[in-house]
């Protein structure tokens, strides 16, 4: 009779599901979180998740909503100033958001796709609303801040033609060729972006980031500070 103790597997529930699924997008992406695939890492048979998830998409719904509650809050007294503070309140809630993008490179593409707002995700919404309505901004600039933030409150800006996430190139093409001549000023910024960044391969995402996130946050204070409201024209704007 075998003397061997019986190694007893460590219990299953969502949150451990949920860790497994997020460590597994962590080391290969998001393609590579399946039902097989978890249950191979915690295991288990795939069965045994649909206890804890219903399926896929409540899987990496529950991922989803682990990450985005572990952004960090700023300290009570910063997250809900009152007046002048409510800039740093704001910038601290996203500034939490980027942090946790950063460390899991799916979770950008993953919020994109998503249909569904659940209650974490609308908790996360409605903390940077309320630094914005702490600060004495009316609902009707709050309401239009936060459509002109976008995707940023979540910690990234929204790209166009963006090369590191687009599928392969096809290999032929039947139009012709865009001719580097045509775009002067494409040229123009191009040369100075590399001569202040020689060994760049690409734009600063940070900077790029940050630089899009303040530009926002100083007009959205600009127009605070004149009583703004969305009865007003903005420059230029035809009604």
């Amino acid at each position: 009779m075998s003397t061997t103790p019986h190694r007893r597997r460590p219990s299953l529930d969502r949150d451990t599901v949920i860790r497994a699924a997020i460590d597994l997008a962590d080391a290969e992406g998001l393609e590579a979180v399946s039902m097989r695939r978890v249950s191979q890492a915690l295991g288990v048979v795939p069965m045994a998740l649909y206890k804890h998830v219903s399926d896929k998409e409540d899987l990496v719904d529950g991922m989803v909503d682990a990450v985005v509650s572990s952004f960090p809050a700023p300290p009570p007294e910063v997250a809900y100033a009152v007046g002048p503070g409510w800039q740093q309140a704001v910038r601290l809630r996203v500034a939490g958001a980027r942090s946790a993008l950063v460390s899991h490179p799916w979770l950008r593409r993953t919020l994109e796709t998503r249909t569904r707002r659940t209650a974490t995700v609308l908790a996360h919404m409605e903390a940077v609303s309320a630094g914005f309505l702490s600060g004495g901004l009316s609902p009707d600039l709050t309401h239009h801040a936060m459509h002109a933030l976008g995707t940023r409150i979540w910690g990234f800006s929204p790209e166009l033609f963006d090369e590191s996430r687009s599928g392969p190139t096809p290999a032929r093409h039947t139009g012709a060729a865009p001719q580097p001549s045509d775009y002067p000023s494409i040229l123009a910024i191009a040369a100075d972006a590399k001569a202040r960044r020689p060994d760049a391969t690409g734009c600063d995402e940070d900077f790029e980031f940050s630089f899009a996130f303040e530009l926002i946050l100083g007009a959205v204070d600009r127009l605070h500070a004149t009583g703004w409201s969305s009865a007003d024209p903005l420059p230029g704007a035809s009604r």
